[in-house]
């Protein structure tokens, strides 16, 4: 487990959502009184889509903000799986941030194209202002998985043999989502007990594989949270 984490464990899945939209606000504020822009990594799953549905309906000044996704599966672009079609229906077209300003992972041209192009916006938007990422059962992070391996250095990868489908995905890397100011973790269910005991007790899981700048910050709820003390 990182020695910079901090655990913030609340009652229900809800609470968890409240609270990280509440701290993306504030990151916002400081961040466009600071650079003039806020730059945001989405994540993927059904907590984070709270968090969104959340944000929907706040009265802020979308201008200054700039969309990216920490992960995208390899569809065509109008499958209800996408991540970026989750983010659209709950947020992101309720809300007046230009289009322009809008960053989807070019998946549905597969792992290697996809990777490549994002990687070019990647590269352009480092440092990220606060990346939102869940966890899995397994561990993973993203589209990062156990046992997969991938070049360190690289800012995205394309990704082949998900445990999960679809097989084939795009991923920003562990170094570039590293690469930020905030970096949060959102985390609930009873499914993620056994993976967040593993991570807590130093295993080697790709959620333990990001290191920012700043402290990690993990928002998680009791159901996810008890039994990995």
């Amino acid at each position: 487990m990182q020695e910079n984490s901090r655990w913030h464990t609340f009652g229900s899945s809800d609470e968890v959502a409240v609270a990280v939209y509440e701290q993306i606000l504030k990151a916002a504020e400081q961040a466009i009184a600071k650079n003039d822009a806020f730059k945001l990594v989405l994540a993927g799953g059904s907590t984070p889509e709270k968090v969104y549905r959340l944000l929907a309906k706040a009265d802020l000044d979308w201008s200054k903000w700039f969309i990216y996704h920490g992960d995208e599966r390899c569809l065509p672009v109008d499958h209800a799986d996408r991540n970026s079609l989750m983010a659209e229906k709950s947020f992101l077209d309720t809300v007046a941030i230009p289009a322009e300003q809008i960053f989807n992972i070019p998946a549905e041209l597969g792992p290697e194209l996809g990777a490549k192009a994002y990687a070019d916006v990647v590269a352009k938007a480092l440092p990220f202002d606060l990346v939102l990422l869940g966890m899995g059962e397994d561990g993973h992070t993203a589209s990062l998985f156990p046992g997969h391996v991938h070049d360190v250095n690289a800012l995205t990868h394309a990704v082949y043999n998900s445990p999960k489908p679809p097989s084939e995905r795009v991923s920003i890397s562990a170094k570039a989502l590293s690469d930020t100011c905030e970096l949060i973790f959102v985390i609930t269910g009873a499914n993620k007990q056994e993976a967040v005991k593993a991570w807590r007790a130093g295993a080697d899981l790709p959620v333990a594989t990001l290191f920012p700048r700043q402290s990690v910050d993990v928002y998680i709820d009791s159901d996810a949270f008890n039994g990995a003390v």
